[in-house]
Formats: structure tokens, C-alpha cells, sequence
């Protein structure tokens, strides 16, 4: 199946190559070198892993507007690389049940849905995580940071989406609550060391943004 893998490679590259918005083609690769590194560790089906991986964001509603058309339109490509329906279904649920929305998504019933979730919340964590969260706030107008607005503590998908917020506000809404919905232990582990750097970063920027030295 390795044409219908460099074949999802070009596609996603064609419909996120110019993203700017953290959600380009180089997350793609990340998320995809990731859910292989983790499947790998688990034992978790390669090819499915890697296929959600790679066409995970292109159904994502803030980029395309319609979540439903989006997944019609990876069923049907998939069914047109001649990939087994067993398997085109189980790539769709994975991409359909992996976004975070507000924290309101039940749990993933299948272990390469849980490897490719795993992966892609981990590209939201650590160094590139935190390059990824003020890229998406510049990129929906959203101030870097305000202090006179707190961070949202309950939210519906809506209201995650559309709602008023900032940069340093989204590592309290999403960022920070990441580690401990980890499906997998290769998960949790890597996620601890990039949520210490997380932590420590908003620490230091909180000490710049009062005035006052780094400790």
C-alpha cells in the first residue's frame, strides 16, 4: 500500500501546504512520524496509524468550514485508492472522534485510534506546541494575551471554537489538561517532559509580562 501512503502524502500536502495557521503540512509530518513511533511501541496497525495521520486535518471544520463533507470526501477517496472498506472505515472514525473540541469527545475504542489521537495532542504540547498555539491566535485575530479576560473553564464545542479567548488562555483551556488524557504509557511519558516545558515557559512569560526577571 505504499502509493496510496505517498498518494494521501500528496494530497495533504496540496490542501495544507500554504496553511499558517499550525495545522500545515509539517504538523502533518509530525503527527505521521509520531503515530509511527507509537504504533511501533504499541503494536498498533502501521498502515491505519499512518493513513489517519496523514488525512486527520483535512476534514477539521476551522480549516474547511463542513466536518461531514470532509469525511464523505476522504471515504470516497479512499474507496477510489482501492483501500478495503474494513479499513477506509476504520481510518474515517479515527479522523471523526479525533479532535479535542472543548474536551467534550468520548474516548477512542480502537488502539490506533488512540495512537493517532496521542500523536496528534502531542504536536500540541512542548516547544512546538507553544509555537503552534500563537500561530493559531494570530491566525484567528486573537490577542496574544489579556489579562482582564480568564481562561474559559466549561465549554461547548461551539463556544471552543468561536468563543472569545487568547494565546496564554488556550494553554489553561486545552493545552494544559493534554497530559492526563493520554491514551497510551509511550504517550504519557513523553507528554510529562514537554508539559514540565510548557509550565515553565508560562512561568517565565507571566515574570516578562509583570516586569519582573526570570527566577
Amino acid at each position: 500500500m505504499e502509493h496510496v501512503v505517498a498518494n494521501a502524502e500528496r494530497w495533504a500536502k496540496e490542501k495544507l501546504g500554504g496553511d499558517s495557521s499550525g495545522h500545515d503540512w509539517w504538523h502533518i509530518e509530525r503527527v505521521r512520524n509520531m503515530a509511527l513511533r507509537l504504533a511501533n511501541e504499541t503494536g498498533a496497525d502501521a498502515f491505519v496509524c499512518e493513513m489517519a495521520a496523514l488525512l486527520h486535518d483535512l476534514a477539521d471544520e476551522k480549516l474547511f468550514g463542513d466536518e461531514q463533507q470532509g469525511l464523505r470526501d476522504i471515504r470516497v477517496w479512499l474507496e477510489a485508492q482501492d483501500v478495503p472498506p474494513v479499513t477506509a472505515d476504520h481510518i474515517v472514525a479515527i479522523i471523526a472522534n479525533l479532535s479535542f473540541k472543548g474536551g467534550g469527545r468520548s474516548g477512542m475504542p480502537t488502539l490506533e485510534g488512540r495512537v493517532v489521537q496521542d500523536a496528534d495532542r502531542l504536536d500540541a504540547l512542548g516547544a512546538v506546541g507553544i509555537a503552534r498555539t500563537f500561530a493559531y491566535s494570530g491566525w484567528k485575530g486573537q490577542p496574544m494575551h489579556d489579562p482582564t479576560l480568564p481562561p474559559r473553564t466549561s465549554m461547548t464545542a461551539e463556544e471552543y471554537r468561536s468563543g472569545k479567548s487568547t494565546a496564554v488562555n488556550h494553554f489553561y483551556e486545552k493545552l494544559l489538561k493534554l497530559k492526563s488524557l493520554m491514551n497510551t504509557e509511550e504517550a504519557r511519558a513523553i507528554a510529562e517532559e514537554r508539559h514540565r516545558y510548557m509550565e515553565s515557559f508560562l512561568e517565565r512569560f507571566e515574570a516578562e509580562w509583570n516586569g519582573q526577571d526570570a527566577q
